[in-house]
């Protein structure tokens, strides 16, 4: 399959999970009725949102691949094809007709009714894989959380098909062996202690991650401390490794008896949501649903469609998160909740594909190691390594002096083109709340209701 079959036609699109995941979300733990939690969403579609400049440059952006469509151009851009200006007002008609539909059906239109033929209808007539079996059948899975500790700290991820939450622990369990407060925040010490604790995990990831109704993951293993202090012992102190050397290691015996959004919410009551969720690319395959209004994403592009063979964003797969029938695909997702003394201490997580995993790690490190206030922690200047391409990658704002001493050490460094993600954070301390938006993004925002 071409690169364009992958990314951009129909056939990237996977079956979309995310109405029955708020349907169950919402059955075992919301307190608002179904109806209630659509209208919002529906009343923006209907009325419209103000386009902002943000809006505005990313429409410019993406409009030659939106407009391969021609019903997606009409969303977006009008008959004339044009950019919305900034200032006006962006309306989406058919979006807010399915999500009516949504609202008086309920849940059950998207995977069994109007909604679904719709879908199916599209998916046949431009060949497509979705069919309305592949809807009628798509399930929830509940699953348990990943938990770590990392220096008195309960770190609870989301667990396969996401890799997020096992690797996040397996850095954090690398690292606790070091100490890094004494090294210093972003110091070349501490970020090359950092750069190779990411190094080791993304080699992992590449063999062993999968959906784990399919593949026997190693999780005990991945996220034990003994592991991390085999891995630990591999790490020269003052120099890097080069990643041709180094492959995936074995957790096995370590094992004890297996484009994005993020939003952080905390309640009066200190219940506590993190989540994340993604077409994938920004406006996913860039192909909307016919008469629908809503984009297809393009997740299975996340799959291995040839194991060992680089994806999108530079990852490598194996077997393991291979294409199969009723698969989930593998990502980088990282909704975080840290607890302190049993209760939510921190709230986060954020977009940024690849990057997702190592940006979440630098916040929480930034809080329990360095003291940071959230504010502080979202901030400061990021790094990523991925095993490969061999490359660490920095923002702009990281010290120039700091960076010559990290390729002293041999790190190949290279300043990355875009921001690393877009953290959405709360922290509670002493029964006040403190949030913090990433200004790295336009129009992130944090808000507090009475």
């Amino acid at each position: 399959m071409d690169r364009q079959s992958v990314n951009f036609s129909y056939l990237s699109a996977g079956v979309p999970g995310t109405v029955r995941g708020m349907q169950a979300a919402l059955e075992r733990y919301g307190s608002m009725s179904w109806r209630e939690v659509i209208e919002p969403a529906l009343i923006l579609a209907r009325d419209g949102f103000t386009v902002t400049q943000d809006l505005h440059y990313n429409l410019k952006r993406a409009q030659e691949r939106l407009s391969k469509s021609s019903y997606t151009q009409e969303l977006y851009y009008g008959t004339g094809n044009e950019v919305p200006a900034v200032g006006t007002t962006l309306k989406l008609p058919d979006l807010a007709q399915t999500l009516q539909t949504l609202s008086d059906a309920g849940p059950d239109a998207f995977y069994t009714g109007d909604i679904a033929e719709k879908i199916a209808e599209d998916m046949a007539a431009h060949g497509g894989l979705i069919s309305l079996k592949d809807l009628k059948d798509y399930e929830v899975a509940w699953r348990p959380v990943v938990e770590g500790d990392y220096r008195g700290y309960t770190i609870q991820s989301m667990p396969p098909s996401s890799s997020g939450g096992v690797h996040l622990i397996q850095m954090l369990n690398i690292l606790e062996g070091y100490p890094i407060s004494e090294y210093g925040h972003n110091t070349a010490q501490t970020i090359h202690l950092m750069a190779e604790a990411m190094r080791s995990a993304y080699a992992d990831r590449s063999r062993f991650l999968g959906d784990t109704d399919f593949v026997d993951v190693p999780m005990a293993g991945l996220t034990s401390k003994a592991y991390a202090a085999d891995l630990r012992s591999s790490i020269p102190i003052d120099s890097a490794r080069v990643s041709a050397d180094l492959g995936p290691s074995d957790p096995h015996p370590f094992n004890e008896s297996p484009e994005t959004t993020h939003y952080s919410v905390v309640d009066a009551k200190g219940n506590a949501v993190s989540c994340t969720t993604t077409l994938r690319f920004s406006y996913g395959n860039g192909i909307a649903a016919k008469g629908l209004g809503f984009l297809y994403n393009n997740n299975m592009g996340n799959f291995a469609a040839k194991p060992g063979t680089a994806d999108a964003f530079g990852l490598i797969g194996a077997e393991a998160n291979a294409i199969e029938p009723g698969k989930r695909k593998l990502s980088s997702m990282t909704p975080v909740i840290v607890l302190k003394d049993g209760k939510a201490h921190l709230v986060t997580g954020s977009p940024g594909g690849s990057r997702i995993i190592t940006v979440v790690m630098q916040v929480i490190m930034n809080v329990i190691d360095h003291e940071l206030n959230i504010a502080e922690a979202t901030s400061a200047p990021r790094i990523h390594h991925q095993w490969l391409p061999d490359a660490l990658g920095v923002e702009k704002t990281l010290n120039y002096d700091t960076r010559r001493l990290l390729e002293a050490m041999g790190h190949t460094v290279k300043e990355s083109s875009s921001a690393s993600g877009s953290t959405q954070s709360i922290m509670l301390i002493d029964g006040i709340f403190y949030g913090a938006s990433d200004t790295r993004r336009e129009n992130a925002l944090t808000v507090g209701i009475p």
